[in-house]
């Protein structure tokens, strides 16, 4: 079993006990009245931009490196990633394997920073499209290696209907083609295998062509230096999103700058 089948696993019984704790209906009637969300999707694309627009992850720790942020206070974080120029915020809201909450999520939604903010989290049900909206976003993230095609369409349309966005996470060639096959509009392509956790830049290179001009592309991890931004800037990479290298930076603040200029 890999890590991801594991998380997957245990993510069943999390969200088994959620629906225990407040019904699907309950989160319905809590997003009736709700304003709707800053667009995930502008911010990522629009006029020209010299890098790729920045999705700034608030992540406190990871399964393969453990504690990354020791004075770890999400709603700091999310202040200095608006401050200084980044596009998104993406917030972790796993609590076993990276120590995230979606009580994280609804209290930077709180602080009405005027950006948009990314659920980034393991979803197979509907039931965490609307937990999600209660708490703030306007996106959320879709994992193809972990589900099936008929999963994709079902909650990429209620998340549509929900006034959302879907961030639909890829690693292959095929992954990218069943993405596109469902009608995803923002495609990540995950230069960490999420089976084995090996890192390459080169993943989000070589899958960039697969990916049309209409439709978002968005690197994700791996990305650590300037350098690896213009690489990505020069590919035409819409957006990146970036968590490790920002929260262990001496200075995050100039950390953000570096990478949004």
């Amino acid at each position: 079993m890999s890590i991801l089948d594991e998380i997957f696993a245990h993510k069943r019984i999390e969200v088994a006990k959620a629906k225990n704790r407040i019904s699907l209906l309950d989160l319905e009637t809590a997003i009736e009245n709700l304003p709707k969300p800053p667009s995930f999707s502008a911010a990522l694309k629009g006029e020209s931009h010299a890098t790729p627009r920045l999705i700034a992850e608030v992540k406190h720790r990871s399964p393969s490196k453990g504690i990354l942020s020791p004075n770890f206070d999400p709603q700091a974080l999310a202040h200095i990633y608006a401050e200084n120029g980044a596009s998104a915020i993406s917030v972790l809201t796993d609590e076993k394997y990276f120590d995230g909450s979606l009580g994280y999520l609804k209290n930077i939604s709180k602080l009405n920073l005027n950006i948009p903010l990314l659920r980034k989290d393991f979803i197979f049900d509907s039931y965490q499209l609307f937990e999600a909206r209660n708490a703030g976003a306007s996106a959320i993230l879709l994992i193809v290696a972990m589900l099936s095609e008929n999963q994709l369409s079902e909650l990429l349309n209620i998340t549509n209907e929900l006034g959302m966005d879907a961030l639909v996470e890829t690693h292959t060639r095929e992954e990218v083609e069943k993405a596109l096959s469902i009608g995803a509009k923002v495609i990540g392509v995950n230069n960490r295998d999420l089976h084995t956790f090996n890192v390459s830049l080169e993943t989000s290179l070589a899958l960039r062509s697969l990916i049309p001009d209409d439709v978002i592309m968005v690197a994700e991890s791996g990305i650590h230096t300037r350098d690896d931004v213009i690489r990505l800037s020069e590919a035409n990479i819409d957006a990146m999103l970036i968590g490790e290298a920002l929260v262990t930076a001496p200075n995050i603040a100039e950390k953000v700058r570096e990478f949004a200029k």
